[in-house]
């Protein structure tokens, strides 16, 4: 435990210049997050002949190796911040590193083979992960640090949003457009890769300065997590804030099975396109429908929440969007372009999901500040990033066994083929009433998270 002081923080009104900075972070952030669950299982099982099943398993271990790292890097993000006064030294590292494995991801063609194939798949991803992990880890500990306003936070999470879901219709619209422009599959992938890994890595590299501008506004604590420390140390720094923290829980255990629920229809969003909208690219169209409303909304959430709290906000977006995931469970006997309405209302709850629960981590680790001692921002967004991308890769694995169960067939690159009654239904119910029971799972948890604007501000 830290017994220096916590830390003087402007409260003041963030200037827009600094909003501008972090929000633009968002444009990797959306870019990681969107292209590889929307497009990576079905490029192994439709492009390299993956069995679905293995497909999952390739996803899933890459995630797992982000789990084992972000806590470790949260804890020498702190170290960093310690020693330099600033954690922009892993953010940079990360955004100069992640173009070249997120191309490299995409180049492998089906002439190696699935076996082949699958495993440089999976090293590629596994440094893109690692590269994606050095910046986001550092990025996330920063509100917290930008400022101790309970309403500043929210604003900044919410513009950041805003710029997330853009990038997030940039990425999965444009990323299977991109496919099509190359002369084939093979090579429309690759330029994907490249495209998508360039633009990713340019707003990583220019939300990085923001790390300076929190650098300015205080004089950083010492680390919980001394100089010597072993990855044990790291390990048990984030035990240790789990522990002692029960609106860190709470709010975690909420955005873990959030994020497993929205990660569960974005892995299944192509099969919905291809197998039950009957074309590969109204996947395009899916997107549109999901981030165009979230993109308009994420202003309305952040006036909700000034309003009646952060937490009930959450609450009800959570409410929204279980509701409209279970209503394409129709689809399963009356597919129809009805599902982009559906579709459509769970992107209006989509941008509360995202913009609310991130505005609370902040206070999460203001108030842990106040009782425990400054420091451990980085240590805290550590645990936070693992439980997220746990989220994320469980969908894709879920799908993938969902359609392993269903007899799902996989195919080759040129090749086609049709899928049996149960497939279809199986991809369906991997888009709707799976995520709806999830949602319906985090709201338990959401019930347990105490903290309250008087909690923050008094």
């Amino acid at each position: 435990m830290s017994t220096e002081a916590r830390p003087e923080r402007a409260s003041a009104r963030l200037s827009a210049r600094t909003i501008a900075l972090y929000s633009i972070g968002s444009l990797g952030t959306g870019g990681y997050a969107t292209l590889p669950g929307l497009v990576l299982t079905y490029f192994l099982t439709d492009n390299l002949g993956v069995a679905a099943l293995a497909a999952g398993l390739i996803v899933t271990a890459a995630k797992i190796w982000d789990v084992v790292i972000d806590p470790v890097i949260g804890a020498a993000s702190d170290r960093q911040l310690a020693r330099t006064g600033s954690r922009r030294g892993f953010m940079v590292t990360g955004a100069l590193t992640l173009p070249l494995f997120f191309a490299l991801t995409f180049a492998v063609p089906p002439s190696w083979g699935p076996v082949a194939g699958a495993a440089c798949v999976l090293l590629a991803f596994l440094a893109t992960a690692t590269a994606f992990s050095l910046f986001q880890v550092p990025y996330v500990a920063l509100p917290a640090e930008l400022t101790d306003s309970y309403d500043e936070r929210t604003r900044l999470l919410g513009w950041r949003v805003i710029v997330l879901t853009a990038a997030i219709l940039l990425f999965g619209a444009g990323g299977p457009e991109l496919r099509k422009a190359g002369s084939d599959q093979v090579v429309g992938y690759l330029l994907m890769g490249i495209a998508a890994g360039l633009a990713i890595g340019i707003g990583m590299y220019v939300a990085a300065k923001t790390a300076d501008a929190a650098a300015s506004r205080a004089r950083p604590a010492a680390s919980a997590v001394p100089e010597t420390a072993s990855l044990r140390d790291h390990y048990a720094s984030g035990l240790s804030a789990l522990r002692r923290s029960q609106p860190f829980r709470a709010l975690l255990a909420t955005f873990l099975l959030q994020a497993l629920a929205t990660g569960t229809m974005l892995a299944g969003a192509q099969y919905v396109a291809t197998w039950v909208l009957r074309s590969e690219d109204a996947v395009t169209l899916v997107f549109l429908a999901l981030v165009g409303p979230a993109l308009l909304a994420t202003p309305g959430w952040t006036a909700i929440a000034r309003r009646v709290g952060k937490e009930r906000a959450f609450g009800v977006a959570s409410v929204l969007f279980t509701v409209a995931a279970a209503s394409i469970t129709l689809a399963v006997w009356a597919p129809g372009p009805w599902i982009y309405g559906s579709v459509a209302v769970a992107g209006v709850a989509y941008a509360g999901l995202q913009s609310l629960p991130m505005a609370m981590l902040p206070d999460v680790i203001s108030h842990d500040e106040r009782l425990h001692g400054a420091g451990q921002a980085g240590t805290f967004t550590g645990v936070w990033t693992a439980g997220e991308t746990v989220g994320f890769a469980l969908g894709a694995t879920v799908v993938s066994l969902t359609l392993a169960a269903t007899g799902y067939v996989s195919t080759v690159a040129g090749a086609t083929t049709t899928q049996p009654d149960a497939a279809i239904a199986g991809i369906v119910l991997s888009f709707s009433i799976l995520p709806a029971v999830l949602m319906l799972g985090s709201l338990a948890a959401l019930r347990r998270y105490r903290l309250r604007r008087a909690d923050i501000e008094g």
